[in-house]
């Protein structure tokens, strides 16, 4: 078992997608995705100066890895099961506007990108990644993003990329604190940190390149 940590600069219900009972990271933290397996644990901490509240040094997300699919068959089991999780930019709901089924891998010839969150440039950020992960077994705190206890506080990562392999001294550790935690399993406890404005291409667009350079940035400097 690996226990991979990172920041999150912005927490908006896309990466994670933590709705309908399955938490996804199916966008962005390619090499995340490509490297861990099932049994692993991924944790998101939160960042600093998000609508002006310091979430730096607390759990936003907490996920174990409980099924990985490669990006067809996530799409095939969204069509299937899943289907909230295919975007829909029109939908009123905003938890289908940030779906992150946005690869329909059906023709293997082509990529068909579906209208999301990302655009063209996230393509191969987003593919370099090759699986998406599942889980349910996760605990999702959103704005209301919990402490770290002191003796886990070396696991905290708050710059570019993640950390795994020095976390091999303290994952025992966290899998004992978090699964002995009093919140409930699968489920918002908290909402996404910052919604996104649909309504608004440019801001969205902006966002997506954003998360692009995230994703160029996870290959790099992994400790």
């Amino acid at each position: 078992m690996k226990l991979y940590t990172y920041c999150i600069p912005v927490d908006d219900g896309a990466a994670p997608n933590p709705y309908f009972g399955v938490c996804t990271l199916a966008i962005c933290k390619p090499a995340i995705r490509r490297t861990a397996e099932i049994g692993d644990w991924i944790v998101g901490v939160g960042s600093k100066n998000v609508n002006d509240i310091d979430f730096s040094g607390k759990i936003v997300y907490a996920m174990k890895v409980t099924d990985k699919m490669t990006y067809a068959e996530y799409n095939v089991y969204c069509q299937r099961e899943l289907k909230e999780k295919i975007p829909d930019l029109k939908h009123a709901d905003y938890n289908r506007k940030v779906g992150d089924c946005v690869y329909d891998d059906a023709d293997k010839n082509n990529i068909f990108q579906r209208a999301s969150v990302h655009g063209p440039n996230n393509i191969d950020t987003d593919k370099g990644g090759k699986h998406v992960l599942l889980s349910d077994y996760f605990f999702y705190f959103g704005d209301k993003a919990i402490s770290i206890p002191p003796h886990l506080t070396p696991i905290i990562h708050q710059t570019q990329s993640h950390k795994v392999h020095l976390n091999e001294l303290y994952k025992n550790e966290f899998v004992q604190w978090i699964e002995n935690i009093d919140y409930p399993q699968n489920t918002l406890i908290g909402n996404p940190q910052i919604t996104l404005p649909f309504d608004d291409a440019g801001k969205i667009n902006k966002c997506a390149t954003k998360r692009n350079d995230w994703g160029i940035e996870d290959e790099k400097g992994i400790c």
